[in-house]
């Protein structure tokens, strides 16, 4: 069933192009080179289509590297082993270890989300701190009025 969909949507990429389309819950991701050798990798939905691309331009040369032209004479799916297929599919189990620039934007979205969360506890402190300050001035105007309470009750007393 697999075949017969990565065929299928192979017949239906343009040449040189690359294709994504969902089935189901999967994504079938295809590259078809202008020379005729195409790939295609089935993912689920959250992985990144350009990571699944990378994988499948990075398998395709190496294809064409080991084997040379003899794919184009080949008529079945199966015909030409090419064992390395496992190492790529070992390797690109977790994109943001197998992809520099997923890595990067995993780690950029980490470090957004604990500035995000240490702006929003200086602006918690800002607003303590402006509240401490209302405190103060409260407090320094009950004392002044304190101050002249005290004056003009002793004023009355002379002590001598």
């Amino acid at each position: 069933m697999l075949t017969f969909f990565s065929q299928t949507f192979v017949k239906r990429t343009q040449s040189g192009q690359r294709q994504s389309v969902k089935h189901e819950s999967y994504i079938v991701h295809c590259y078809l080179r202008p020379d005729g050798l195409a790939g295609c990798v089935t993912t689920d939905e959250e992985y990144p289509a350009r990571v699944a691309f990378v994988m499948l331009s990075q398998a395709l040369d190496e294809f064409q590297t080991d084997v040379g032209v003899r794919w184009k004479d080949a008529t079945q799916p199966d015909s030409i082993s090419f064992p390395k297929l496992e190492e790529y599919l070992q390797k690109y189990q977790d994109p943001t270890s197998a992809d520099k620039i997923t890595k990067i934007q995993k780690d950029l979205d980490e470090t957004t989300e604990i500035l995000h969360k240490t702006i929003d506890s200086v602006l918690e402190r800002g607003v303590k701190l402006d509240d401490l300050v209302d405190r103060s001035n409260v407090l320094s105007s009950q004392s002044k009025m304190f101050y002249k309470q005290a004056k003009k009750t002793n004023s009355c007393c002379i002590i001598s």
